[in-house]
């Protein structure tokens, strides 16, 4: 949705770049305060990451094309916006092939459970360790989460909100692979714990600068519980949401206009639809966009050694029916929650190596799930009766560096590397499954590092805009403040590249609004 641009207004309190999930929270809550707000969205939709999209021609299914899941946005954003989302829980939490058998987790069967594990490796006693670290991991996460839209705590007093020794040692001092070992035999068992600290995160387990433990965090934490839900009608549907609470509130929407300037004393430059160089006055610019195209946008020097680099390739397909597993798990279990590929700790390890040698992984771990058995509404009548499903593929260690220069010829390459290893632990090619659109092509479509630069502007395909950071200040300057802040008083940062920053969470842009309306 946009309106004329030459109805626009000489001046609005705030100006957000960029229409982006946290951008359209950001307005909502300023309009609601009674602001004058504009969003410029350089696309021609709102939305950025957090989209769906019909994807396969004369196909009537609509994924979400990039992310998928939701965790980190709070039930308090949900609240205070009115916003018409529905997320649905996954019984399932994850099931992880091993040989001609598989470790399922089931949330709702500890039995079940506890006996997976032991027939994968052998014994109890992972199954125990399993039991203690997320029993710890729920106890940080009850305490950590409501920090998150409150201002900035001190690293001590976050230390005395966690309470527990031992686990700010394992999440927030200590590499998170030596935690992992420490408490865990089995390598696969290892593996599937590590992945949450792998997530758009190009790192080693035991990487000393810990962007590792800080991934692994987030994706332990949200809303206090760590549970990653469905969003109910896709991904586009907690957009649409957000965009609806934003216009409601009075927010002056436009898209198809590319900001290309950023004045820190307020004033915005960008191109419209019709090629027209307009420009807009702020009392505050709020920027959806990465901190880097903040920096461009600024006219400020870029650090290239530091420029951010995402690591995955995203697939997205749909099925004509679930493929057949090894073992006797029924696919409808296994596929709906995480399907763990080829993750032991040791072949995470190997990939990043030879990923960080500038090859393409020989063995590709990844992850997947199928969004349509717990929301089978992204689907038309037809597929759903037919038994059709949609299927997500999110492949680590897959950085943009091994795209750069030959984008196309490296997505080939890298798709077919990756669904040979998925088709390693099944019992049928993944192939023998897939449909097909209007014009006989598979419906399969893959996303590089280098795609996501290209179609929604996160630098290097970045999907936390850059590494994520640690969710309390850092510096005594940033205590008490929003963790939103830039050198320049009327500009401050609404997207994931904020501190508390990154996964569809609302979080940085209900942070930038808070900041603002502080100001004055």
């Amino acid at each position: 949705m946009s309106i004329n641009v030459p109805q626009l207004a000489a001046r609005y309190d705030a100006v957000v770049v960029g229409g982006g999930h946290n951008g359209l929270t950001a307005a909502a809550y300023l309009a609601r305060a009674g602001r004058s707000v504009l969003v410029l969205e350089r696309l021609g939709h709102v939305g950025g990451a957090a989209v769906s999209a019909r994807l396969f021609a004369g196909v009537d299914a609509r994924l979400s094309r990039y992310s998928y899941l939701v965790s980190l946005l709070p039930r308090l954003i949900v609240d205070e916006l009115g916003l018409d989302v529905t997320l649905r829980r996954r019984r399932y939490s994850s099931y992880t092939p091993v040989g001609d058998g598989g470790l399922l987790v089931d949330t709702a069967d500890r039995a079940r459970t506890r006996a997976s594990f032991e027939t994968v490796t052998g014994g109890t006693a992972d199954h125990d360790a399993w039991e203690s670290f997320y029993d710890l991991t729920a106890r940080v996460a009850r305490r950590v989460f409501p920090t998150l839209t409150a201002p900035l705590l001190s690293r001590n007093r976050m230390r005395a909100v966690v309470g527990d020794d031992e686990a700010w040692r394992e999440l927030f001092e200590e590499p998170a692979g030596r935690a992992v070992r420490a408490r865990f035999g089995d390598d696969a068992v290892r593996g599937v714990v590590l992945t949450d600290a792998l997530i758009g995160t190009f790192a080693d387990v035991d990487d000393d600068s810990l962007r590792q433990n800080r991934c692994l965090l987030y994706h332990l934490i949200g809303n206090g519980t760590g549970d990653w839900d469905v969003p109910v009608g896709g991904m586009g549907a907690v957009t649409e949401a957000l965009r609806d609470a934003a216009l409601a509130a009075g927010t002056t929407l436009v898209t198809n206009a590319e900001v290309t300037a950023v004045d820190p004393a307020g004033e915005v430059t960008f191109v419209d639809d019709d090629g027209h160089v307009r420009q807009v006055g702020a009392g505050h610019v709020l920027a959806g966009c990465s901190p880097l195209t903040l920096d461009h946008l600024l006219g400020a020097a870029a650090d290239t050694e530091q420029a951010p680099e995402g690591a995955q390739l995203k697939i997205n397909m749909l099925l004509t029916r679930l493929p057949r597993l090894r073992s006797d798990v029924d696919p409808a279990a296994a596929f709906s929650g995480t399907f763990h590929v080829n993750e032991a700790l040791t072949q995470l390890r190997a990939a990043h190596a030879q990923a960080a040698a500038g090859e393409i992984p020989e063995l590709p771990p990844c992850e997947i799930y199928c969004h349509s058995l717990t929301d089978p509404s992204i689907l038309g009548p037809e597929l759903r009766a037919g038994g059709a499903h949609t299927i997500t593929l999110f492949g680590l260690h897959m950085p943009a560096r091994l795209f750069r220069y030959d984008n196309d010829g490296a997505r080939d390459c890298a798709v077919k590397a990756t669904l040979a290893s998925l088709n390693s632990v099944l019992a049928e090619p993944i192939e023998d499954c897939l449909a097909v659109d209007a014009d006989g092509q598979p419906c399969l479509e893959a996303r590089t590092p280098v795609d996501l630069e290209i179609d929604v502007g996160l630098p290097g395909g970045h999907i936390f805009h850059r590494d994520l950071s640690w969710p309390f200040a850092e510096t005594d300057a940033e205590v008490g403040h929003w963790g939103v802040e830039t050198a320049h008083p009327k500009v401050v940062l609404c997207g994931a590249g904020a501190r508390r920053g990154g996964g569809v969470s609302g979080i940085p842009g209900r942070a930038a609004a808070m900041a603002v309306l502080e100001h004055g």
